[in-house]
């Protein structure tokens, strides 16, 4: 189902807009082993968007964002 989704939305996104590269290659699964770590990470997604400037994948990105390498760490932990 999701497979068709996606297929559904790359092909109308090709044929209405500029937009040729839809979804994120790979993505990280991980194990959330502690409170902090779950607050960390709500945290990390509600202040997301206001972040962008930091982001690794952003072409105008002004600088690293420590507090995501922070949050990864502890992830590790």
């Amino acid at each position: 189902m999701i497979r068709g989704f996606k297929i559904g939305v790359t092909k109308w996104a090709r044929q209405n807009t500029d937009i040729h590269t839809i979804w994120q290659r790979n993505y990280y699964e991980r194990i959330i082993r502690s409170e902090r770590a779950l607050d960390a990470i709500r945290r990390y997604i509600v202040n997301n968007p206001l972040r962008w400037h930091l982001d690794r994948y952003n072409p105008d990105t002004v600088e690293r964002d420590p507090w995501s390498v922070d949050i990864w760490r502890m992830m590790q932990e």
